[in-house]
């Protein structure tokens, strides 16, 4: 399938843009700047036919310390959530993929410069390949509805993770403290895509250098 692809920018995508007369609107923006807004104005001015996938995120589970799924009735409000009941008020054709902690690349568990304290727990990761691929399976099927969680398969403690990074790339490991006992059950997605991940285990992500 040959894609056509236009792109987005806050402050110079014009109302009348052609970037808006697609049939397939994926989004993944920064919630932090005029997030709600900035999707009621790309509901409006879409065509109805238009599918959103829209990209939101695991935090929406953050009332629960055990394992869950989509079927979690959810209790607390977060601006992810908000955001994806707005995208359903709005659009018939909504998907909605609640990512994981994102790696890969240059995001690499544990190498954080702004911390050396961490709760340890079972981690939550998605590899940015696995978002990418899945992304363009949905593009490419009949799916026009639904919530997913893209979360890679396998679980390891956060404090397995982090050693195995630091002994590979060589940084200070951090101190733990605590537990936390969410794992955010990816199996829907796989089942229904009949989906293999390219990176199932975390432990595993960065698997050239460590």
């Amino acid at each position: 399938m040959d894609l056509h692809v236009e792109c987005y920018e806050r402050d110079k995508t014009q109302d009348n843009s052609s970037f808006y007369h697609c049939d397939t609107m994926i989004i993944a923006i920064n919630p932090k700047h005029n997030y709600l807004q900035t999707l009621s104005k790309i509901a409006e001015l879409t065509k109805p036919t238009c599918r959103v996938i829209l990209m939101s995120s695991t935090s929406v589970y953050k009332e629960f310390d055990c394992e869950i799924d989509e079927s979690a009735v959810i209790t607390k409000t977060s601006l992810q959530k908000e955001a994806e009941e707005l995208m359903q008020a709005l659009k018939d054709s909504v998907v909605i993929l609640r990512l994981g902690g994102l790696m890969g690349e240059d995001r690499i568990s544990g190498k954080w410069k702004s911390s050396s304290s961490f709760a340890d727990g079972f981690v939550n990761y998605i590899h940015r390949d696995d978002v990418i691929k899945i992304t363009k399976e949905l593009i490419q099927s009949s799916y026009t509805n639904g919530i997913y969680n893209l979360v890679a398969p396998k679980h390891p403690l956060r404090s397995e993770v982090h050693k195995k990074n630091s002994e590979g790339f060589g940084f200070e490991l951090g101190e733990f403290e605590g537990n936390s006992y969410r794992i955010v059950n990816s199996d829907k997605i796989i089942k229904e895509l009949n989906y293999t991940f390219l990176y199932p285990d975390p432990l595993y992500m960065w698997s050239k250098k460590v």
